[in-house]
C-alpha cells in the first residue's frame, strides 16, 4: 500500500499557503510584503469596429484623412476594443495597377517607425485605449512588404503580420516569413491578409498556436463564395473571423454562423460585439480529433 508523504511546511511557506503573506502581513525578519498584483483575467467580450471605406489608389494623404475621420466617427459613437481596416489601405491597394513595377512600390510604402501616417494612428489608438490592425505597405532594404501593422492599447507597435501567400499582383511585395500570434488582454489572436484565408493551413495555423480570432484585412473578392469559405474557415477551426474589406464587414462565428455582415455603401465602419467564449478553437473537435499522424505525404 502506497503512504502519502507529509509535507512539512517552514513558518514562511505557510504564510504564504495562508495567503497571509502578500496582504500586508510581516514576514517575521521585520520587511513588509506588499500584495502581489492579481493576474488579470481575460476580456470574454470585444467590441470589434471595422472600417469600410474604399481608399484611392496612390493617395496616401488623402487615405490617411478617410482613415481618420472613420476613426474620429468611431470614437465618437462609443468605446471599441479593437478597430481593422482593409488591406493596403493607406496606398489604396496600389499592387493592382499593371503599370506599376516592382520598384515602383517603394514611392507608397512606409516606415511604419517614423512615418507620421503610423503615428497619427498609433496616437488615436492610444488615446481611445484600443488595439488598431492597419494595412499599408511597409519598406524595408530589401523590398516591400503587404503589411497590417499591430498597435496595441497604449499605440506601441506591438507587430507586423506581412502577407505570406503571394499569387498574380501580390508578387511586387516580399512574401511574408510567418504566422505569428499576439497576445492580448481578451486573449491570443493571429492576423492574415485577404487571399491568406484561401489556404487553409493558415487559419489552422494560427488555431492552433492558440488563436480565439483572427482578424483578416483584405481588399479582394468579396461575394457569396467568399462568405461560404469564410463561414468554413471559422466553423472547422472553432474560431472567429473578422473579414474586413472596403466594401464589406463580414464576422463569421466558430459555428460557422455570421455574426455581421453588412455591405451598405452609406456606412463607412460597423461596430459588432464578439463572444469570445463561444469560441472553443483547441477544446474544439475538429482540433480535439485531427490525426496528424496520417496526414504526411
Amino acid at each position: 500500500m502506497e503512504t502519502q508523504k507529509q509535507t512539512i511546511l517552514s513558518r514562511r511557506e505557510f504564510l504564504v499557503a495562508s495567503g497571509l503573506i502578500g496582504c500586508g502581513v510581516q514576514s517575521g525578519r521585520g520587511e513588509r510584503k506588499t500584495e502581489s498584483a492579481a493576474p488579470k483575467k481575460k476580456l470574454a467580450k470585444i467590441t470589434v469596429a471595422q472600417v469600410k471605406v474604399y481608399p484611392v489608389k496612390r493617395d496616401i494623404q488623402g487615405n490617411h484623412k478617410k482613415l481618420m475621420t472613420a476613426l474620429a466617427a468611431i470614437e465618437k459613437e462609443r468605446k471599441v476594443d479593437v478597430v481593422v481596416t482593409p488591406e493596403g489601405f493607406l496606398d489604396g491597394y496600389v499592387s493592382t495597377e499593371k503599370q506599376l513595377k516592382k520598384e515602383d512600390m517603394f514611392q507608397y510604402a512606409i516606415d511604419p517607425k517614423t512615418s507620421r501616417y503610423s503615428q497619427a494612428a498609433a496616437a488615436w489608438a492610444k488615446r481611445n485605449q484600443a488595439w488598431l490592425i492597419y494595412g499599408c505597405i511597409r519598406k524595408t532594404d530589401g523590398g516591400v512588404y503587404n503589411t497590417a501593422l499591430i498597435f496595441n492599447r497604449e499605440g506601441k507597435l506591438l507587430g507586423m503580420y506581412d502577407k505570406v501567400h503571394l499569387q498574380n499582383h501580390d508578387l511586387k511585395y516580399i512574401p511574408g516569413k510567418h504566422l505569428n500570434v499576439y497576445d492580448s488582454d481578451f486573449g491570443k489572436f493571429g492576423v492574415m491578409i485577404c487571399a491568406d484565408r484561401r489556404w487553409p493551413e493558415t487559419a489552422r495555423t494560427l488555431t492552433l498556436k492558440g488563436a480565439r480570432v483572427i482578424f483578416n484585412p483584405t481588399y479582394g473578392f468579396h461575394n457569396e463564395f467568399n462568405v461560404c469559405m469564410m463561414r468554413t474557415r471559422a466553423y472547422e477551426n472553432g474560431i472567429y473571423i473578422t473579414f474586413t474589406h472596403p466594401g464589406q464587414s463580414l464576422i463569421t462565428g466558430p459555428r460557422g454562423n455570421i455574426v455581421a455582415n453588412n455591405e451598405d455603401s452609406k456606412t463607412s465602419y460597423t461596430i459588432t460585439e464578439v463572444d469570445l467564449n463561444r469560441a472553443t478553437a483547441l477544446k474544439n473537435n475538429h482540433i480535439r480529433d485531427r490525426r496528424p499522424d496520417v496526414y504526411a505525404w
